[in-house]
């Protein structure tokens, strides 16, 4: 697979693999409203995006792109698209709402109204299982840094897997389990919206372990020629200087950031720098004899979440008198980093466009985990998108933006890198976690008042290097 086809494809300059796979991603919450029907009962994300001031307009997800209603709709934007994988979230709360008890058969069969629909479109099924939204009721329990959660996601995820059987060709435990941990119980940005350092460690370690148990669960229900997979957000971290204490930055956010699950999911074990790190915070006394065992349960890919790289530097000393900090995502590291400017143009999200990031950080894969397949789960831009008089949706920045970064990824296969996927980051514009529907990801524009579906110039950009196999000299 990672030997790039060596057949010329006509207006192709940058040829893929001959058995590439090109998608698109959504997550539930995000795209699919019907929040309250057919047995749904609230999630984390429910609860927070009602709760005045969390999230920008007082938005929600309670009809977002209403895709709950529009699946035939948008598969047909997918076939259009030309695109071989679709990747999915299933909202937890559809298919189990309380989070404990039996499925609920509507809830399941929406996903198997998707998955069908997909496979006779010819379009792989690629199915997450947690993309945040947990049932409201296992968080009043204690949410992720209470144990017992890890439990009830296997259990779910056991249920879900004998509900779509064999109709999913690929299945992901989590999306992103840093965003659950640090942003939903550190900085308290996501929901549930709480801010503990040691809550937010907990959580990181009770998703661990929540993904090797799902692994177990899952690959006791599907067939054995299912794939199993965990998709992170890893940062791409630089020193701003070779300072030592520049050095030392990034290697407390690298700790916190990308081998806080790397060490445990990879090598069934906690980095020991993380854990003298955080000693001021926590003993992690709760990880119990075993759990890194299960958390290293064997998985047959990993899937990568890239935007931008991340630029640090030495913060305070750690004798400085003591700062007022706002509640911070990065447990252990916060009072000794800083995060400075990457420079070049900037996204909507006010993020850096910078495609060398991805590219370091698949040949960081490459080597410190050979024989793991990687797949880039999630890769794009929001920009400022309209429609204009005519009706059409000119977005050249996305098209740009997604021309460097495949063009990073066709150089990281052609060092090595065993990259057999790539999923760009959105079909539909969304509802943009706490951003609401001020931000736009989506190839595809979504008058939200009409739920009309306009193809960008992006859409048409993507159909056509899918078509080809590759990039075209130019954007």
């Amino acid at each position: 697979m990672t030997a790039l086809d060596a057949r010329p494809r006509a207006g192709a300059t940058l040829r893929f693999p001959e058995r590439f796979r090109w998608g698109t991603a959504t997550a539930a919450y995000q795209i699919e409203g019907a929040a309250d029907e057919d047995g749904r009962t609230p999630s984390i994300w429910d609860t927070f995006s009602r709760t005045p001031g969390r999230v920008r307009n007082g938005d929600t997800g309670d009809i977002a792109a209403d895709h709950y209603h529009r699946v035939g709709e948008d598969i047909a934007l997918m076939r259009r698209l030309g695109v071989t994988d679709y990747r999915f979230s299933i909202a937890w709360p559809r298919v189990q709402p309380t989070g404990r008890g039996p499925a609920v058969q509507k809830g399941l069969d929406f996903y198997r109204r998707l998955t069908d629909e997909l496979r006779a479109a010819g379009i792989r099924p690629v199915a997450t299982l947690y993309h945040w939204d947990l049932p409201q009721e296992l968080e009043d329990a204690g949410g992720w840094p209470h144990r017992e959660t890890a439990y009830r996601f296997a259990e779910y995820a056991g249920l879900a897997a004998e509900g779509l059987g064999d109709r999913v060709a690929t299945w992901t435990t989590l999306n992103e389990p840093w965003c659950s941990a640090f942003l939903g119980y550190g900085s308290g940005v996501h929901a549930p919206g709480r801010t503990s350092a040691v809550d937010s460690l907990r959580a990181a370690h009770h998703l661990n372990l929540a993904h090797g148990l799902a692994v177990r669960a899952v690959r006791a229900a599907v067939p054995a020629r299912a794939e199993v997979s965990l998709t992170l957000n890893l940062h791409a971290v630089r020193s701003r200087t070779d300072a030592p204490r520049d050095r030392d930055a990034a290697r407390r956010i690298d700790a916190v950031g990308n081998r806080i699950f790397l060490d445990p999911v990879f090598h069934g074990r906690l980095p020991e720098d993380l854990v003298d790190d955080t000693a001021p915070v926590t003993d992690w006394s709760f990880v119990e004899d075993g759990d890194l065992r299960a958390a290293a349960e064997p998985i047959d890919a990993l899937g990568i979440n890239y935007y931008s790289p991340t630029a640090v530097a030495a913060g305070a000393s750690p004798s400085s008198p003591s700062r007022s900090l706002s509640p911070s995502p990065w447990a252990g590291a916060e009072r000794h980093v800083r995060f400075v400017p990457v420079p070049g143009p900037r996204t909507a999200m006010d993020w850096p466009v910078d495609s060398g990031g991805l590219h370091e950080l698949l040949l960081r894969l490459r080597d410190d985990l050979p024989h793991v397949p990687l797949v880039i789960t999630e890769n794009g831009a929001a920009y400022e998108d309209y429609a204009d008089p005519s009706g059409e949706v000119k977005d050249p920045e996305r098209v740009a933006y997604l021309h460097a970064h495949l063009a990073a990824v066709h150089r990281a296969i052609e060092d090595g890198a065993d990259v057999r996927g790539y999923f760009l980051w959105s079909l539909l514009d969304n509802f943009e976690w706490a951003y609401g529907y001020s931000k736009r990801f989506g190839i595809v524009h979504v008058d939200f008042p009409t739920q009309r579906r306009t193809f960008k110039s992006s859409a048409h950009w993507y159909a056509d290097v899918i078509a080809r196999g590759g990039l075209p000299t130019r954007p």
